[in-house]
């Protein structure tokens, strides 16, 4: 089955333009717009995408308050993709720290905007590490400590295995390329993700990945 997505974003040649490089793809399918993030969970209920690539600026509601309201409302919600013209911004890391799986830049090539959607439909890996680190560096106090994200990360009571599974997913990581690292399978490497994920209580590694940063757990130097 292809990646369905549906693309939210008030200007209509965005979208054009997102759904002719995304339709051009074999594995990918447009299924729906929307011009505003007002518009996004009746879309999401109705279509059921497995990806929302959504702007993350927008006149009634934004990408950020679309993305809680779809993670709070709909059962098994899907991957979000904030979309926006500055990648180091404020609102992006905001968008990241209310659930979304990763962001997308408007000037991206056409390969990005593909390799971005389908990353973010597998989420085995992280998308843009080295900006997702710049944004806690810059917006998340990371290295400092959050009192809040501290406690959690205690009360998580990670493994050795688990702790050094989530350094190497800060690092942008792939499954595959963790396993290598650590010499296990594949599998194992899935397995530890997903305790490492429930423990922390997070919906996936770029939650994750945050709460590592802005608990000091790693630093973003």
């Amino acid at each position: 089955m292809p990646v369905s997505v549906l693309l939210v974003d008030d200007e209509p040649l965005v979208r054009a333009g997102l759904r002719a490089v995304l339709d051009a793809q074999p594995d990918i399918e447009v299924v729906g717009e929307a011009a505003d993030g007002a518009a996004v969970i009746p879309l999401v209920r109705q279509l059921r995408p497995d990806v929302v690539a959504m702007d993350v600026r927008m006149p009634l509601l934004d990408g950020i308050e679309a993305t809680r309201a779809v993670l709070r409302t709909v059962p098994e919600p899907p991957k979000i993709l904030v979309v926006t013209t500055f990648e180091n911004d404020e609102y992006v890391y905001d968008a990241l720290r209310a659930g979304a799986s990763g962001f997308l830049l408007k000037r991206a090539r056409p390969a990005e905007i593909v390799h971005a959607v389908r990353l973010a439909a597998e989420g085995e890996s992280l998308l843009f590490p080295a900006s997702v680190r710049q944004l806690a560096a810059e917006y998340g106090g990371a290295g400092a400590g959050d009192p809040a994200a501290r406690a959690t990360l205690e009360r998580a009571r990670l493994t050795e295995r688990e702790a050094e599974v989530l350094r190497l997913m800060t690092r942008g990581l792939s499954n595959a390329e963790i396993a290598a690292r650590l010499t296990v399978g594949v599998e194992t490497v899935k397995s530890h993700v997903s305790a490492v994920l429930a423990k922390l209580g997070v919906r996936d590694r770029t939650q994750a990945v945050i709460l590592a940063y802005e608990s000091g757990f790693v630093s973003p130097g």
